[in-house]
């Protein structure tokens, strides 16, 4: 292909990129994200936030091609980079990947009841407590590798797609939701489904126009927020009780419980900051039109940043999370 239209074809995939996920590296000075066209994009953190930063350092230091599909998520351990695709879950390590260096560490196919069945991995979820990492998605069940072994477990329940999951460590719990409108919990060390709420069947949740679908879902304690079709609510978990409701019209497809909040975000070009009453505290503006993944760099405090991404090919950054200080660019 001509220089020329290698131009006007990448032209074309960063006007129609949509980038699924993110992740933090260990150090937490560097944001990996993964777009539609499986490539991982590795951006400085430190650069891009640094009194000298020029347009340049908003670019990727590093990218690659990870997955012959979507990158759907991506979690990352203390020494390494998780990604999953279609069917597949690939590592890649941090300490190659800061030199520049992408060559896969290893890569697993979870035990599917099909040899011809390749599904969305699209969510994955560590468990530090007994060094696991639990990922679900078009298969209707979650499964359970343990990092060590490799080996599976498997917990079936749902009768469609999984799209979220969240996990109570305290009581090696682990909650999933669902395109068959329901959250399930799962007891992580017995494999048993030990609750389930059909959230589409409470009057003050369903939004029958918009499906029963579960997208998101947190959980804090007894506390469990999940929304998709069905309105953005906050559950008290012992008492299978939907508390508040919040105010939003749009289907959201990513919840976290932050400090005294809940930031969501979802089909409109906002993210939320939601007080756990149900007053909208604030909606600040961002770049993609739909948002897929909302991240937090916890690990590093002198580059404590939101960033938020969907359906564009810049990521959003968010320095004091009230307004957007300026966007990471793929290239």
């Amino acid at each position: 292909m001509a220089p020329g239209e290698r131009d006007a074809q990448r032209a074309l995939e960063l006007l129609h990129m949509t980038v699924f996920s993110q992740s933090v590296s260990p150090c937490g000075k560097y944001l990996a994200a993964g777009n539609n066209y499986g490539e991982i994009a590795i951006f400085s953190l430190s650069a891009a936030l640094s009194s000298e930063a020029k347009e340049e350092s908003k670019k990727p230091v590093v990218s690659f091609t990870a997955h012959d599909g979507p990158v759907y998520a991506m979690v990352s351990t203390e020494r390494q980079l998780l990604s999953s695709g279609n069917g597949e879950l690939k590592a890649w390590n941090w300490s190659d990947i800061v030199k520049k260096g992408c060559k896969e560490a290893w890569s697993r196919r979870p035990p599917y009841r099909s040899s011809l069945e390749v599904p969305e991995i699209n969510s994955l979820q560590l468990n530090p407590k007994d060094n696991s990492l639990l990922l679900a998605g078009g298969d209707c069940a979650v499964h359970a590798m343990d990092l060590e072994s490799g080996a599976f477990t498997e917990f079936r329940g749902h009768s469609d797609y999984v799209h979220c999951l969240a996990l109570r460590d305290q009581a090696q719990e682990c909650l999933s939701g669902s395109e068959d409108g329901t959250v399930r919990m799962w007891d992580l060390r017995t494999g048993a489904q030990v609750q389930l709420i059909e959230v589409h069947k409470y009057e003050e949740c369903s939004r029958p126009q918009l499906g029963k679908w579960i997208r998101c879902l947190a959980t804090d304690c007894d506390w469990m927020v999940c929304g998709g079709g069905p309105a953005l609510t906050l559950w008290h978990l012992r008492s299978v009780t939907p508390t508040t409701v919040f105010p939003l019209p749009h289907c959201q497809q990513h919840v976290m419980f932050y400090q005294d909040l809940i930031l969501s975000a979802g089909h409109s070009p906002a993210i939320n900051h939601l007080q756990i009453s149900g007053e909208i505290r604030a909606q600040i503006p961002c770049t993609p039109r739909s948002v897929h993944s909302l991240c937090v760099n916890e690990r590093s405090p002198e580059h404590k940043v939101l960033t938020a991404a969907g359906s564009s090919h810049k990521v959003d950054v968010f320095t004091n999370f009230s307004y957007r200080a300026f966007s990471l660019c793929f290239a």
